[in-house]
Parts: C-alpha cells; structure tokens; sequence
C-alpha cells in the first residue's frame, strides 16, 4: 500500500504545477517595462483568422508607418496555410485581407487589431471564411435592419485539459449554487472575466454583459445588439480576446459544447434575433410567422449551428440541461427547453426578438446569423441553402 502512494504522489505534483502554462509564470513586472518604451509613430497591427478547422485563430503582428483610421489604409498580408490546415505545402501562401479594426487593449492604443478574411492562391475564399457569403447575404437585407444579440458560453481549463478550480481527484458539488454565484466556492475564474470585459470596452467590441454558468468554471458573456455582419466580426474578436486573457492568466478557455460528459450542463451560444418589423407595433405575428419557417427547415439550421455539421452539438442538445432534443423543433414563450424561446416580455408587448437555443458554443456566429437571414428573411425552403447570390 505505501509503495502505491509514493508511485501516485509525483504524478499528483504534476498534476497540480502543470494546471497552469508556465508562460504565465514570467516576470510581468518586467515585461510592462519594455511595453512602456514609446514607439514613436509606428504602429503594431496583430493580424488576426480563422483556421482550417473553422474554431481556431491564429494571429501575426506587422509593423504600419502611421495609425490607420480606416479599412482601407490597411494592407493586405499573406501567410503559410500548410500550417493552419488550410492548404498544401506545395501551394502554401494565402491572403489575409483585413475587414474589421479594432483597438487593441493588449498593446494599447494606437496598436490595433485586424479581423481578416481568408482568400486561397486564386483569390477565391477559404473553405472556412464564412464571412464572405454572409456579408453578401446581409446586404441583400439591410433594409430589413437585422440585428442579432449572441450569448457565448465558455469554459474555463487548466492546461491539462481538467476544469478550473475543479478538484483534482473527483467532482465539485452538484450544479444549483454556480448560476450567478457570488464567493470563492461558488464562481471559479472571476479575475479572467473581469479582465476580458474591460478589454472587449477598450477594443470597441460590442460585450453588452457576463454572469457566471450552470457549471462551474463556465461562464458566458454577451455581444450585441450588432446589426447584419457585425455581429459575427465582434463575437470573433471577443473570442480571441478571451483567448488572450487566458493566456496571460496561464489557463485555456474551451468552447467545446459538451466538454465535460454527465449530470453538467453543456454550452451553447443562444442567438437573439429581430428585423425592424418585428421591433415595431404588432411585431410578434412576424415572429411567429418566421418560427413556422425556421420549424421546416430545422436540420438545415443544425447543420450550420456548428463547425462539424451537427455532430458537436448532438452531445449537447439531449433535451436535458437546459436543451431542446436535436431531432425535434419546438417553441415556446419563456420555456427554455425549447429550440426557439419567445421571451415572456415580447409575448406580453407583441413585440420585439426571438432567442434560437439550438447554437452550439464553437458555432461561427457568421453560419448561424445567415442561416437565420436566409430562412426568416429570405424566406428559403428545404434543407439546402439557395444561391441567392450573384457574381
């Protein structure tokens, strides 16, 4: 029995030191004294895309001569796609072609962040720049007003993969006092959230809040209200905020919808929707009228609702924890079992949103805003999209 436990201790110390990315554990100190030395007139712009998996960013820095005030005063840049499994290495370069600025609160100001599309060598868009599409699609509908509210959950990770502030050997108690929880036991991670709030201010991103999760370790933040692609440009930039953040605490954060298997409740990206008709007096017929056409179209809207087709978000929606059943559509006013929520208020003023449960937490927020374009305003049929669009 003694031998046993001294072949498990080192392991057990392992455990616990490794928890933390040891990047973290450099002098900060030090660090602020270098990023405190003036930079004259250059700028640092942190280029930043999606990956071939269609989940994760990558980002590169390049130095510009002045501070750009506009889109279009940024060049365009290149990179290796062999190594971000977007292309071979016999044919390896791919653009970056900037489409959103940010400010950038990591350097600060007048240091800017670069949300940049994807094209291939021929200059046609990667397989995972969904943004080119959507843009196109939201175009179509500006005057329809579209705007989106998308509520991101997350969770928060030790490096080796075993959720913050979790026991290392077993379970914490169950699921109840962690949904808005207040206290050391009850919310694990509070300085990351603060931290990533006040960066996504600084940024410009559009964060309207943030509360603790059913699990603990989870937690959500919210963006929007941002009309047509907007909301898919800042609900990115959020997420490689908080990737940043994470990063300098030592810790990862996992939008995984179901990350931890069990009596847990998973993670979704619930997505809130109007048109200027549905904001307007007797707006709810107009809701109730796109609900009947999203219920016809129900497997094409979670085909798109994650990175992997609906294979993601089937370990998610069980129609337990909070979730509709992946094969069935439902709706209801203020039941959040269901796939489509009404709020109990809209229902009341006859007016107002839609909430769509069914997004999973790694959704691209650009497949599911134009999905909900498609179906809703578009007025689409079937279980494929149309080409509405024209070269």
């Amino acid at each position: 029995e003694r031998s046993s436990q001294s072949v498990l201790f080192p392991l057990q110390v392992l455990v616990s030191t490794m928890a933390t990315s040891t990047s973290s554990k450099l002098n900060k100190a030090v660090k602020q004294q270098y990023m405190d030395l003036p930079q004259g007139d250059k700028v640092q712009a942190m280029y930043i895309w999606i990956d071939g998996s269609g989940e994760g960013l990558r980002c590169k820095t390049r130095t510009l001569d002045s501070e750009p005030k506009t889109i279009e005063e940024l060049p365009e840049w290149n990179f290796d796609g062999s190594s971000t499994y977007q292309s071979e290495g016999s044919n390896s370069d791919m653009y970056l072609i900037p489409a959103a600025m940010f400010r950038d609160p990591f350097r600060k100001d007048p240091n800017k962040l670069v949300l940049c599309e994807v094209l291939k060598y021929n200059h046609k868009p990667a397989e995972t720049n969904l943004r080119h599409t959507c843009k196109q699609i939201m175009s179509m509908v500006e005057n329809n007003h579209p705007w989106f509210g998308m509520e991101q959950e997350y969770t928060i990770l030790g490096t080796d993969g075993h959720p913050f502030g979790w026991p290392s050997n077993g379970f914490p108690g169950p699921q109840g006092p962690y949904y808005c929880g207040v206290g050391a036991d009850k919310a694990y991670g509070r300085d990351i959230v603060e931290a990533h709030y006040r960066a996504c201010m600084y940024a410009g991103v559009d964060i309207c809040g943030t509360n603790a999760e059913v699990m603990p370790a989870q937690w959500e933040f919210q963006v929007g209200p941002s009309e047509g692609i907007n909301m898919g440009d800042h609900l990115w930039v959020a997420r490689f905020i908080l990737h940043r953040v994470c990063e300098d605490f030592g810790v990862v954060v996992s939008f995984d919808p179901k990350p931890i298997t069990g009596n847990w409740n998973g993670a979704g990206c619930h997505t809130n929707f109007s048109t200027k008709e549905m904001r307007e007096e007797g707006g709810l017929k107009i809701i109730e009228e796109s609900i009947e056409r999203l219920a016809k179209r129900h497997m094409y809207h979670i085909r798109a609702y994650d990175p992997k087709g609906g294979l993601d978000n089937a370990r998610r929606l069980t129609g337990r924890h909070e979730t509709s059943s992946i094969d069935e559509f439902s709706a209801g006013v203020a039941n959040r079992g269901a796939s489509i929520r009404i709020p109990r208020s809209v229902g009341q003023d006859k007016k107002g949103y839609f909430e769509d449960r069914r997004p999973a937490a790694n959704c691209d927020p650009y497949s599911v805003t134009e999905a909900l374009v498609r179906t809703c305003l578009l007025k689409e049929q079937g279980e494929e999209p149309t080409d509405q669009i024209r070269a």
